[in-house]
């Protein structure tokens, strides 16, 4: 009897794949939340985003012209995303295959693909989307490469992170990278007044009413994110009571009891280095108001208000130094109270420190010396330490010059006298400049004078 022959998992796969029809973007789901009967389902529908698909963009006309590369879209949640990888789908007629990167594994992946090459053999082409493509490892990522770089499917990731750090360099020189932006309160607004007025796939059918204050309030809440937007709406309508009319009316009081405002803000991603370097930016412009706007913002987030006050530590050593020593106390000061009382109450030495910052006089001059100092040590030779600075502990050490004519600065009036502390070959390097800034200005004046400088307040 003849052994049946042994097939490989694709040859098996690829034995029961038949040509299906695209995947059908226009079907509705009245049961699905409101953001997804109202998702647009052609680019002339597509609100926002019009650096990248407004009439004569690039990325328009590749899609209009059924060219499409492998992209990143980049952007905030609701910003279109999802919407637009369908859209592309759509209008490609290409199948498409929508993946988390929270759920997907290394075999689905390769299941995929191995479909993928199939509908290629048959000539369709397969869009495979990946929400969250920042959450991938290496090795994912690594399955996906070669699949990209030989044409076996589009691949479209979406990502609320810089691809720049979340996607491997070999993937993302693959891949165009498009960056959308948070939308606009006139599109956030445009999108909730056409889902009230869509009475077949929005909330057109039923007497609801929503006025201008209340569209105002939904577009507050949402923050450019139009599934928010939506949300906020469907929640409105469901919690409206009818009137003596019959009538459900939206109001801003109704919104705002609905609403779930949560600050967009990841302590492990870009926004929490983007916000830490706004905050630090103001503290160092001297701007009190945004200063404590952005320490508000990341606290009301939820972010470690140890975090917080190790960059103010920073902060005061780096950009505000001897022009006010006391901003190192004051940052110290701070992580002490911190720590001992705990949020919520921490943010008031918070809030202190942070003004106190933002007003003190400023001067990088601490670091400036050290950088200057830090080039000397690693790029001239390293002299010895002049016998004169050597602590002379045994007798030969005398007999060889150790300490010898070292002059003790109590002994001199002012106590200071000139003397050479640098190596040989590094004797009059100057590493530190005083500014004219607070209490430096004092230290600006004396030493001008010792090194012999003239009158530095005219200028010499």
């Amino acid at each position: 009897m003849t052994p049946t022959p042994r097939r490989t998992p694709a040859a098996r796969q690829a034995t029961f794949i038949a040509p299906e029809p695209p995947t059908d973007h226009t079907a509705i789901d009245p049961h699905a939340p409101l953001p997804a009967r109202m998702r647009p389902r052609t680019l002339d529908e597509f609100v926002g985003q019009e650096h990248l698909v407004g009439p004569g963009r690039a990325l328009r006309h590749a899609i209009e012209a059924d060219h499409v590369p492998s992209m990143i879209l980049w952007g905030p949640p609701g910003s279109g995303k999802t919407t637009l990888a369908r859209i592309v789908a759509r209008t490609t007629k290409a199948y498409f295959v929508p993946m988390s990167a929270v759920t997907a594994s290394v075999a689905d992946l390769r299941s995929v693909a191995v479909d993928s090459r199939v509908r290629r053999n048959l000539g369709a082409r397969t869009i495979v989307f990946i929400d969250e493509i920042h959450r991938f490892n290496k090795a994912q990522q690594d399955v996906v490469l070669p699949h990209v770089e030989e044409g076996i499917f589009i691949l479209i990731g979406a990502t609320t992170e810089n691809p720049s750090f979340e996607v491997v360099a070999p993937l993302l020189s693959r891949c165009h990278v498009y960056r959308l932006k948070a939308l606009k309160e006139s599109d956030v607004e445009l999108i909730v007044r056409s889902a009230l007025a869509d009475g077949a796939r929005g909330l057109g059918g039923p007497p609801l009413a929503a006025d201008d204050a209340a569209i105002a309030a939904i577009v507050s809440v949402a923050g450019g994110d139009a599934r928010t937007a939506l949300n906020t709406l469907e929640s409105a309508a469901v919690a409206a009571r009818p009137d003596a009319e019959g009538r459900r009316r939206i109001t801003p009081e109704l919104v705002a009891e609905v609403a779930q405002r949560v600050l967009r803000y990841d302590k492990g991603g870009e926004g929490h280095y983007d916000t830490i370097s706004a905050f630090i930016k103001s503290l160092r412009g001297s701007d009190p108001d945004a200063a404590v706007y952005w320490l508000a913002r990341m606290l009301e987030s939820g972010e470690d208000p140890l975090f917080i006050v190790r960059r103010m530590v920073i902060l005061a050593a780096e950009d505000i130094g001897l022009a006010d020593p006391r901003a190192l106390q004051v940052a110290m000061a701070v992580q002490q109270a911190v720590h001992f009382i705990g949020l919520p109450e921490a943010y008031l030495p918070l809030a202190e420190a942070a003004l106190y910052l933002a007003m003190a006089p400023k001067s990088n001059t601490a670091m400036t010396a050290y950088h200057a100092a830090m080039e000397d040590v690693r790029h001239t030779r390293a002299d010895p330490v002049p016998l004169h600075l050597r602590n002379a502990v045994t007798g030969l050490m005398r007999d060889m010059g150790y300490g010898k004519d070292y002059c003790y600065a109590h002994e001199f009036e002012g106590h200071w006298t000139e003397q050479q502390h640098l190596p040989d070959n590094l004797a009059g390097h100057r590493y530190y400049h005083p500014s004219d800034q607070g209490e430096e200005a004092a230290f600006r004046r004396l030493l001008a004078e010792r090194r012999g400088e003239g009158d530095i307040t005219k200028g010499e």
